[in-house]
């Protein structure tokens, strides 16, 4: 999602190649993406995307997946008219993706956030009164979604930012013989480790996927932020208002999980994203990165495990200072 912004065409070509080599199948973009987000850097991620795919002509080893944008709070106005996941949204968004990947197909299509309002993006608590005005539309959205499905232009599709409450409803609808929603996409990490709490036991019930993202929470667990730090392109330094990670627990918490992973003589990206890949409920793990050295470092981690004592005391630290960055 940084290609765009903070990564030139170059840039995303060279890592793209680096980690198709490093065995890398798994590609994750969004229509609304490069990140932050502004109508013109829009659709710049597909795109770079899109030019790398048919200069590697090698889509069909590739398992490529992107978003539609759903209800902004007025961030993403300028998009389009409405922003739902209306016949005429999915329509627009489907398609404009599509070309903009130079592929006739999506493997996981998702939705990038409900249309209802939920809790997520550094919102700890679900606010009853924000949802007076939604209706629910779940089974007609599975049912536009069966559309594109049925014309091979969607293979499989997802959720992403969703709840235990909104993953139940497209299971429901599923069992009356509807699509199913096959993965969510969720923050998750050592500050953020609330979908434990309550979504795990519907991922191995229904047998959903679990794509976290954020595993670095926006680079925090790299300890590049700790004693003060702000390097000069890190995307806090850049852009203030990712704060989400950068609360005070979050420092706290992180300085510990920085000292257990100097124990074991790991770096503390290398322990972070070992620790989600470790979760029973993970399906895969998205990584991002800005540089080729980042990236080699974050594929890296699949080589390392942690033992049952380094478990342990990332146990004792999240007891004390359980999920500091909702």
């Amino acid at each position: 999602m940084t290609f765009g912004r903070q990564n030139t065409e170059n840039d995303a070509h060279e890592q793209l190649d680096f980690a198709i080599d490093k065995g890398i199948n798994f590609i994750d973009t969004a229509e609304m993406y490069a990140v932050p987000f502004t109508m013109e850097t829009q659709g710049l991620t597909e795109k770079f995307i899109g030019t790398w795919l048919a200069k590697k002509n090698n889509r069909s080893e590739i398992t490529l997946a992107t978003k539609i944008t759903g209800p902004g709070r007025g961030i993403f106005k300028d998009l389009r008219k409405h922003l739902d996941f209306s016949a005429n949204s999915l329509e627009d968004a489907l398609h404009k993706s599509l070309k903009r990947l130079q592929t006739d197909y999506i493997d996981l299509y998702q939705l990038h956030w409900p249309e209802r309002a939920v809790n997520i993006f550094g919102v700890r608590d679900y606010k009853y009164a924000a949802n007076q005005q939604w209706e629910d539309n779940i089974g007609d959205i599975l049912d536009r979604l069966e559309t594109f499905v049925k014309q091979g232009k969607i293979r499989h599709i997802g959720l992403s930012n969703e709840t235990p409450f909104g993953i139940m409803r497209y299971m429901e609808e599923h069992r009356k013989g509807k699509l199913k929603m096959v993965s969510v996409q969720n923050s998750y990490n050592l500050l953020q480790r609330r979908d434990e709490v309550g979504l795990t036991e519907v991922l191995f019930r229904e047998n959903v996927g679990y794509l976290a993202y954020s595993p670095l929470a926006f680079g925090m667990l790299s300890g590049k932020y700790l004693n003060g730090a702000t390097p000069a392109t890190a995307r806090v330094t850049l852009f203030p208002n990712y704060s989400r990670y950068h609360g005070e627990g979050s420092f706290e918490a992180t300085q510990q999980y920085h000292k257990i992973a100097k124990k074991y003589g790991l770096s503390l990206a290398q322990m972070s994203l070992a620790f989600v890949r470790q979760q029973p409920f993970i399906t895969s793990t998205i990584i991002g990165a800005t540089s080729l050295a980042q990236l080699s470092e974050n594929i890296d981690s699949v080589n390392v495990n942690l033992s049952p004592e380094n478990l342990r005391e990332i146990e004792q630290v999240h007891n004390r200072m359980p999920n500091p960055a909702p």
